[in-house]
């Protein structure tokens, strides 16, 4: 015995030197994950390798503390670090080739899941032994247990207690409940076995088991006990978690981050707060999702996603369908569903859980085509079929499909650029391509405005009178092919002002205007609203649209009217901090001074009011008559063949674009336009976010005239400017009333 005792002394005495260096957990600095916030301090994502809120020993409450004392170590505050009894346990059961869990400590426990691996060997218990003595003669007992409950992993990827609070309960730590504290202090143990989320009854048994020992060791009375048992916990699913649906938000925040701080941004513990604004955000993902299903409805049905053979028995068949339903995923409020009985009257479905739904009536419209006897193997709805269900506003089961077609949506505050909600696809878990920033379309129509901003500056007026009639261009005009352009509706409706030819889109009217200014000028003058000249061609068909924008560079360009002529530029982090609150960097955006002036105060003034006809009776009719208000302005574009609709407009606090086509430019629809497709999603976003904004037109600026009901440069007025366009005679006509449109015209015939 005495040579045994000598062997392993000088075994300890080797291997006590071996020993990491634990000096550096008396300052603990665990990996910290970034955060990302919106304004109000909502969080909107998270990125690093750990997600671990670090909470201060003194701010853990006493509850969660007696929790984990109870199930993991109630001695830790009277032994030296060593179970020496349960040690022995432990090792005989080894020896029995059984396994035990109540051997280790907290402080054990500290020093293998900091330093040690899991595996369980003579030697590495050895090693555990040894460190859990130093930590124990160099650490305080609370510094031990204020390490322990921030370093263990209690599963979904939640280190420390306060996280899992948050990704479990959705609740800060220091709010929880005996009922709550219990639950959390059951994982440890094994973090996947006992997970709310995943095994409810397991994580429920072990609940009560913890609350039992609580009331054993007289940190709970047993009233306490008896009304923690029956508390109804209010578990976090993954659906309820991040409901501001940022996910492009975050991913351009952690992008922008990583440029700044490289790969440490995922260790660092940074917080970054945006701009976002949490409930714009949350319209706007819904305004734009419900804008795409609603078009989705008018297509045919694609068929299921996929078929998944059913195995006879009832548990192979559970087993089968749980796994078909995780690996497809639920989109949103589109949710995976497995067929198990099908006909045309009703279709029986199954969820996860095994959730058995059942669709009738309505809910089977928009899959009828999939329901025929006639309809082929790959869109028939049979058992088996992987299909996607959703809650109607009447609260009843319909079958939909995924969307083809993508989306995109952004706001932006006109006054300093601050982006206030921004959607860059249907979902970001089908697509993470960012269509706001990354999506290089043509704008069709919506591109207008700017080509008549360009001839207000060479005397062309709101009065001013344009044919809409036929045109025909040849390839040396174009750039390419012979071009003969025509209007959406196929029909020329002749001699009419400025200010109708804008509100009723009329091509014939822009690539005129655009041939009086000249193509190149033009090209030139978008510059100042942030366009790049390269993307827009200088020829007669950037009239219509023909270039390429992002959806951002319309709000960019439309901002630039609805603040009085000022170039903006988006931003979306105002403010870093480490985890401590201290400071790292933060953005102020300039003023509004001529130093950013885009355009002359009087140009934006104008545009602003030809806009605000095409909300009023235009083709954008609907948005003032939705909202009840005039101080809306906008300008709706469909690009050729319908295939990419829009919509941009703005109010003088803010400015949203919404686009909408296919990843692969194809055809909408006939039918489909701006109007009818985007602008619909730009009057919902708008009308929660201009609640309680009062109406606000802006004030003409000086070098203006109001005459006959129409605003002109103070040089153009009277005749002074070019009083039409396309037209035998270029003489300026008579002053007429206010809204006498139709004599003007027929004076200019009989001139």
């Amino acid at each position: 015995m005495l040579v045994v005792a000598l062997l392993v002394g000088l075994a300890l005495a080797m291997a006590y030197p071996q020993l990491p260096d634990v000096s550096d957990l008396s300052d603990y600095r665990p990996k910290l994950s970034m955060r990302v916030y919106s304004v109000e301090g909502t969080q909107i994502g998270e990125f690093g390798e750990e997600r671990r809120n670090l909470t201060p020993f003194k701010d853990i409450p006493k509850v969660m503390k007696d929790a984990v004392l109870a199930i993991e170590d109630a001695r830790f505050y009277q032994h030296g670090g060593v179970d020496y009894i349960g040690l022995l346990r432990a090792s005989l059961a080894n020896l029995g080739r059984a396994k035990s869990q109540g051997a280790s400590t907290i402080t054990m426990q500290v020093a293998r899941n900091v330093y040690l691996s899991s595996e369980k060997t003579f030697t590495r218990k050895i090693y555990e032994i040894l460190l859990t003595t130093k930590l124990e003669h160099m650490l305080s007992k609370d510094q031990i247990f204020e390490i322990y409950l921030n370093q263990i992993y209690l599963g979904n990827r939640a280190y420390g207690f306060a996280a899992a609070s948050e990704a479990y309960f959705g609740k800060p730590l220091k709010n929880i409940s005996i009922a709550e504290a219990a639950m959390l202090a059951g994982l440890p143990k094994a973090p996947s076995a006992y997970n709310p989320i995943a095994n409810p009854k397991r994580a429920r048994s072990r609940q009560l088991y913890i609350i039992e020992r609580m009331e054993e060791n007289g940190f709970i009375s047993k009233a306490e006990a008896v009304a923690a048992k029956q508390e109804e916990l209010k578990i976090r699913t993954a659906a309820s978690s991040l409901n501001t649906h940022a996910e492009y938000v975050a991913e351009m925040a952690r992008q922008l981050m990583f440029a700044q701080y490289g790969p440490e941004i995922y260790t660092r513990g940074l917080n970054v707060y945006t701009t976002i604004r949490a409930s714009d955000q949350q319209a706007a993902y819904f305004a734009l999702r419900r804008g795409i299903m609603d078009y989705e409805r008018r297509q045919h049905y694609r068929g299921p996603e996929k078929f998944i053979t059913l195995p006879s028995t009832p548990a192979e068949q559970e087993d089968a369908i749980d796994d078909a339903l995780i690996e497809q995923g639920d989109k949103g409020d589109l949710l995976a569903a497995v067929v198990l009985e099908a006909s045309p009257k009703k279709v029986r479905a199954v969820r996860q859980n095994s959730e058995v739904l059942e669709i009738t009536g309505e809910g089977l419209q928009p899959v009828q085509s999939g329901l025929s006897d006639k309809a082929p193997p790959n869109i028939r709805l049979r058992p088996g079929a992987l299909i996607r269900v959703t809650k109607t506003a009447k609260g009843a089961w319909e079958i939909t499909q995924l969307p083809e077609v993508e989306g995109a949506f952004v706001s932006v505050d006109p006054r300093d650029g601050a982006i206030h909600a921004l959607v860059g696809g249907f979902d970001f878990d089908k697509n993470k391509f960012n269509h706001v920033t990354q999506a290089w379309r043509q704008p069709g129509s919506s591109f207008k405005p700017f080509i008549y901003s360009a001839a207000l500056e060479k005397g062309f007026t709101p009065a001013t009178v344009v044919n809409d009639a036929p045109l025909f261009f040849d390839a040396s005009v174009t750039g390419g092919q012979p071009w003969e352009p025509k209007n959406y509706d196929g029909t020329f409706e002749g001699p009419m002002t400025l200010r109708k030819g804008l509100a009723k889109s009329k091509n014939m009217i822009s690539i005129r205007l655009l041939q009086a200014v000249g193509a190149q000028n033009a090209q030139q003058w978008i510059t100042h609203f942030g366009f790049e000249a390269d993307k827009h061609p200088p020829y007669l068909t950037m009239a219509l649209g023909a270039g390429s924008v992002t959806p951002m560079q319309m709000a960019t360009g439309y901002s630039v009217f609805a603040n009085g002529g000022y170039r903006v530029n988006p931003y979306l982090i105002s403010k870093v901090t480490d985890q401590t609150g201290k400071v790292l960097s933060e953005f102020t955006p300039p003023e509004l001074d001529e130093s950013v002036r885009g355009i002359d105060a009087r140009n934006a003034f104008v545009m602003t009011s030809l806009l605000q006809e095409v909300t009023r009776s235009g083709t954008a009719a609907r948005a003032q008559a939705t909202l009840k208000r005039p101080d809306v302005y906008g300008k709706t574009g469909t690009t050729n063949d319908s295939m990419d609709a829009w919509f941009a407009g703005f109010q003088p606090t803010l400015t949203a674009v919404t686009w909408i086509g296919y990843d692969t430019p194809r055809k909408l629809g006939d039918r489909e336009t701006g109007g009818g497709l985007s602008l619909p999603v730009w009057i919902s976003y708008m009308q929660h976010a201009l609640q309680n904004v009062p109406i606000t037109e802006p004030a003409p600026p000086a070098g203006l005239t109001h005459e006959g009901g129409e605003w002109f440069y103070s040089e153009y007025s009277r005749g002074g400017g070019v009083s039409s366009l396309g037209l035998e005679s270029k003489s300026a006509p008579s002053e007429l009333p206010a809204n006498d449109e139709k004599k003007r015209i027929l004076d200019l015939f009989k001139n």
